[in-house]
């Protein structure tokens, strides 16, 4: 199970924001290898997604989740459920983070 983290996203914005991933003593994780991906649904059972822009930096264990203007401009406000799956070079899956995002009406159009 991932870590809970609830995001809040202005409709019609860029939206930046990373994690730092360490071990159990603070220090970061070597991601080498590892690639990302991450979906936004209205609801769990939701055929309809949109995605988030995954970039990990291995050496620092940064994972950062973008989310373009283009993209938050055409959602609908209200509430979603996301999540961010790592996978390794191994073909090892992790959910390292989930949670709710808020999108909020925008009014500059």
């Amino acid at each position: 199970m991932g870590t809970k983290a609830n995001l809040l996203i202005d409709q019609g914005t860029d939206f930046v924001t990373s994690v730092t991933l360490t071990d159990d003593d603070g220090v970061a994780l070597e991601l080498t290898g590892y690639t990302g991906v991450a979906q936004i649904r209205k609801y769990y059972t939701s055929a309809t997604f949109n995605t988030f822009v995954v970039s990990v930096t291995a050496a620092t264990g940064v994972v950062q989740l973008q989310l373009p203007a283009a993209t938050s401009n055409v959602m609908d406000h209200g509430r979603y459920v996301y999540d961010v799956e790592l996978t390794a070079s191994d073909g090892t899956v992790s959910r390292i983070m989930e949670g709710i995002v808020t999108i909020t009406p925008g009014v500059t159009r």
